[in-house]
């Protein structure tokens, strides 16, 4: 049984520090988000133009990367009623990834990773951070970036297929470095477009979301949901669509062959434009969400019909996905759109924070057995 939560979204008065943006409306629009029984859904913060990847330190400040807007914002005490807003970088170059290692500010960028030392001492100046990895092959179509730490603490970094569906050998890969940009290693190929990955934990193993090709039809092919079994896998692209491989592609079939390419674990819906995904480790949910996957579904633009705009709970047995659900959804109202999901993390508390785009902002979403 599922309850319809009402949400009215309302601002959050934080401090602008560094110019930080106000959001674009004196009002948001008022949004019913379907749930399951005991689970409700709030805004945590807002102003954060374009909120795209989310990071979480230890002492509870948000990061949150942009593409088109540019800023890297960093929202102190996030759970906190006054929470200080800082743009701590802005005019930068799609900075839509970060993320957090031994105190230091990661941002992926279209064409590099930067670091920023010691950002919760420096948030109000961070100067100038250092390039990491530097000269990364950029033809702007899905050359941002959503870079994660692994347990291995090496920096994972996808670089996206600069087409919709062409070979290019340079691009549609996985490649992790050591925190200072050294010792680079390609560990998947055959991705066109990742953003969001996470590593299982029980297991220890990267499972990472692929958004599939546009203008082949309203139902094909399928966005991906994948798993890195061993280090050097191809994924198919740009060889072979569809997810199970059924459909190659036929400009491209015979430059390649899809006998050797994995698998998804789980197809997704046709153009729900799959991004960031996070396996639910709190001790808030009840105990049959625990280590299971939540996926932020941005939704479509390549259908007649849109679809996604939702977060889908995928519920495993070991590494076989059982089912593919709705979690949340609520945020496309017939064809009219009031809000697009980008990336998710679990809270210190076990709450599940979703980043929102469209409408600058991070949700909160707890449960309660009394509600």
């Amino acid at each position: 049984m599922r309850a319809l939560m009402s949400l009215l979204v309302l601002l959050i008065a934080a401090t602008n520090v560094v110019a930080a943006d106000a959001p674009a409306d004196a009002e948001l629009p008022y949004l019913d988000i379907s749930l399951p029984e005991g689970f409700k859904i709030e805004v945590l913060t807002s102003g954060l133009s374009n909120a795209r990847a989310i990071a979480l330190s230890e002492d509870n400040t948000l990061f949150v990367g942009t593409r088109r807007k540019g800023n890297v914002y960093a929202v102190a005490d996030v759970f906190s009623d006054n929470p200080t807003v800082y743009t701590i970088a802005d005019k930068r170059k799609v900075p839509s990834g970060v993320a957090l290692h031994d105190g230091d500010l990661y941002v992926g960028e279209l064409t590099q990773v930067v670091r920023y030392r010691d950002i919760e001492n420096h948030l109000d100046n961070p100067g100038e951070p250092e390039i990491i990895v530097g000269g990364l092959p950029s033809k702007k179509l899905h050359s941002w970036k959503h870079i994660r730490f692994g347990p291995d603490n090496k920096l994972y970094v996808p670089l996206g297929a600069p087409c919709n569906v062409c070979d290019e050998p340079d691009f549609g890969t996985l490649t992790r470095y050591d925190a200072d940009g050294s010792n680079p290693e390609v560990v998947a190929r055959g991705i066109r477009n990742s953003v969001g990955m996470a590593w299982h934990p029980q297991t220890g193993e990267l499972w990472f979301t692929d958004n599939g090709a546009d203008r082949m039809g309203d139902d094909l092919p399928a966005d991906e949901l994948n798993r890195l079994a061993k280090e050097g896998d191809h994924f198919g692209f740009p060889f072979c669509h569809a997810g199970d491989f059924v459909e190659p592609d036929p400009e491209l079939a015979a430059l390649g062959s899809c006998d050797n390419a994995v698998a998804p674990v789980r197809k997704l819906g046709a153009h729900v434009a799959a991004l960031g995904l996070v396996f639910y480790t709190g001790s808030m949910f009840p105990a049959e969400y625990q280590n299971q996957i939540f996926v932020a579904e941005h939704g479509s633009w390549d259908r007649s019909e849109k679809s996604g705009y939702r977060i889908s709970l995928l519920r495993l047995n070991g590494n076989e996905v059982l089912s593919y659900e709705p979690f949340a959804e609520g945020w496309l109202n017939g064809e009219t759109v009031n809000g697009r999901p980008v990336d998710l993390l679990v809270a210190p508390d076990g709450a599940l924070l979703v980043s929102d785009d469209s409408q600058g902002l991070v949700y909160r979403i707890s449960y309660s057995a009394d509600d």
